[in-house]
C-alpha cells in the first residue's frame, strides 16, 4: 500500500526554508556549489538553486555527483574538476537519508577538495542511520521499519514523497 507523505506544496514550503537556511549559514560566502546526489537529490538541487537565487547575492552554481550507490567505493564522478570546488561553499543534496552510506561516501569524496564550509541537505531523514552522518538541513525526520521504502517522485508539473 501507497502512502503520500508529502505533496508539491509541502516540498515547495521545506525548499523554500531550507533555501533561507543555506542562505543564513553562507552570509559571508560569495560563491555556493550545490552538489546534488544524481539522479533525484540533483533535481531537488535545481529546485531549491531556484529559490536560493531568489534571496541570495552570492553567485549559485550546481553539479552532480554521481555514486554507485551498491559499491560506494567504485568510482565516484563530478560533472566538474574536482579542483573547481577548492576553498568554495559546498551544500551536498540528496532526497532521501536511509543508511547514510551514501552521504558518508560523498563527504569524504568531497572533502579532499579543503572547501570553505560544507553543509548536507536532505529532504527526508529516515532516521536509520548506520553511518555517523549530521545532516545540516532536512525537511521531515521520519521514523520507517527497515522494510517500508521511501520514495520522492519528480514529474514535470508536481512532486511528491510517497512511503509503501
Amino acid at each position: 500500500m501507497e502512502n503520500k507523505i508529502l505533496n508539491t506544496n509541502q516540498i515547495k514550503k521545506i525548499v523554500k526554508r531550507i533555501a533561507y537556511q543555506i542562505h543564513e549559514n553562507n552570509l559571508e560566502c560569495s560563491e555556493i556549489v550545490l552538489i546534488g546526489v544524481y539522479k533525484n537529490g540533483y533535481v531537488l538541487a535545481e529546485i531549491i538553486e531556484k529559490e536560493l537565487k531568489q534571496i541570495s547575492k552570492s553567485n549559485i552554481e550546481i553539479i552532480f555527483i554521481k555514486i554507485n550507490k551498491e559499491n560506494p567505493l567504485d568510482k565516484i564522478e563530478l560533472d566538474c574538476k574536482k579542483e573547481y570546488l577548492k576553498n568554495k561553499s559546498i551544500v551536498l543534496i540528496d532526497d532521501v537519508l536511509h543508511s547514510g552510506r551514501t552521504l558518508i561516501y560523498c563527504v569524504k569524496y568531497l572533502l579532499d577538495m579543503t572547501p570553505e564550509n560544507f553543509n548536507t541537505v536532505v529532504l527526508i531523514d529516515r532516521n536509520h542511520k548506520k553511518f555517523p552522518i549530521k545532516v545540516d538541513f532536512k525537511g521531515i525526520s521520519l521514523s520507517t521499519s527497515m522494510s517500508d521504502h521511501v520514495e520522492v517522485i519528480f514529474e514535470k508539473n508536481d512532486c511528491y514523497a510517497i512511503i509503501n
